[in-house]
Parts: C-alpha cells; structure tokens; sequence
C-alpha cells in the first residue's frame, strides 16, 4: 500500500488568500505540508480544525493571535520578557494563557507579569 500524498497547503492558501498572502500564513501552511494539521495545531495551541479554517481565510476567531503563535513558533519572532528575558512569542503567550497556580514561585511569579503591564501581553483588564 502506497502512502497517502502530501496535502500542498501553500497551494490551497494561493487560492484562498488575497495577494500578497501574510508572510504568517505562508508559514503556517509551510509547517502544515512539512508535517500535518493536528501536529501543528498542537504545536501552537489550536486544533486542526481551526488551522484548516485558518489556512482556508474562514476562521472567525482571533487570526491576530494565531498569527503571533505562528510568527513565534515557525519565524523566529521574540520577545523580550520582563521577567525571563528573550523568549519566542508563541511561548509568551502560552504564559500569558496560563491560571493562577501556586504549583512553583515561577510559575506565580508569572502570572503576575503577565498583567502587571507587559508591553507583551494580549491580556485585557485582567
């Protein structure tokens, strides 16, 4: 039995994307035909479903925050966090993402951080 061929996610991103498609999108679908859309999913926090909506210009969630865990996860985008110091933004925002839990000072430590005014933060009024 023969595998199952490559799915060319950049190919069905040119068709569904305006041009000049976001460098972020590109990336996404890069990742996806690399690997696949449940893996990568994982990798930034969404399920495959939302990357497939993503990749299809369909989703109707939150694209700057899939954006930024893309640039973070397959670009390189860093931060400089207050409290850790240079980190990729697909982790800073995995922290911000977290609850309380007192299960490490660390751990306290940042969630506090994270909503104390970092200029990093997505969190709103928290």
């Amino acid at each position: 039995m023969s595998a199952r061929p490559r799915t060319d996610f950049l190919a069905r991103v040119r068709d569904r994307w305006p041009d000049p498609v976001p460098d972020w999108v590109i990336a996404l679908a890069e990742a996806c035909t690399a690997r696949t859309q449940p893996v990568v999913g994982r990798q930034i926090g969404y399920s495959a479903s939302a990357i497939s909506a993503t990749l299809a210009n369909t989703y109707g969630g939150d694209l700057d925050a899939i954006a930024e865990k893309v640039r973070g996860a397959f670009l390189g985008r860093e931060v400089d966090c207050p409290r850790k110091g240079r980190m990729r933004r697909d982790v800073c925002m995995a922290w911000q993402a977290k609850p309380f839990a007192q299960t490490s000072s660390d751990r306290v430590a940042m969630f506090h951080a994270c909503r104390s005014g970092c200029p990093h933060s997505r969190l709103k009024g928290e």
